[in-house]
């Protein structure tokens, strides 16, 4: 079986998490965590910052597909729309270090992690550790990074087995139109 190397990004205008794991089969292995902190400057400094960093990652554990966290909108539309920014550099490193993107909700995350949609950060945590056979618990940034990867783990699965049918369902006729398989 092979195993593939998932980064995963938890955005962040501040601080960016990020979590490296490999695939082999249904086992999970941990390969690196942490954080990419931005210096107290402008934000085009920041955003440098975040993309090199990302750039960084790629090059020392050369994963094979990343996965990130989507901005959810935020009471204040200022804060949602650097929190924007930030993920926007860090899908840029990644595009341009060759990587295939894949995006996934908070909620997301918290169901694939821990069952459980509304899970507080802590909860989060902890089945990161379990999950992963950590001795400590990861920092809530790398948690949610390790997180996002985890989650497109277990999605991955999926999406290639309906990748894999879309060509013979488009032989037999079958088409997709606004989210329907129309014959």
């Amino acid at each position: 079986m092979n195993s593939i190397k998932i980064i995963g990004i938890d955005p962040g205008l501040r601080v960016t998490g990020f979590g490296v794991i490999e695939q082999n089969g249904q086992r999970l292995s941990y390969i690196a965590s942490g954080v990419i902190k931005t210096p107290n400057a402008d934000l085009p400094q920041r955003l440098g910052t975040i993309f090199k960093g990302i750039a960084t990652l790629l090059g020392e554990h050369a994963p094979m597909q990343a996965a990130i966290e989507k901005v959810f909108v935020n009471v204040n539309p200022q804060s949602t729309l650097l929190l924007g920014q930030a993920r926007g550099a860090a899908i840029c490193s990644l595009v341009a270090g060759g990587m295939p993107v894949y995006e996934y909700t908070a909620l997301q995350l918290k169901q694939a992690v821990v069952g459980y949609g509304r899970a507080s950060k802590e909860q989060v945590q902890q089945m990161i550790a379990r999950l992963l056979q950590l001795n400590s618990l990861p920092g809530t940034d790398a948690a949610d990074a390790l997180g996002v990867a985890i989650c497109h783990a277990h999605s991955s699965g999926a999406l290639s087995v309906l990748g894999g049918l879309a060509p013979a369902l488009t032989q037999k006729g079958y088409r997709l139109r606004r989210g329907r398989l129309i014959g």
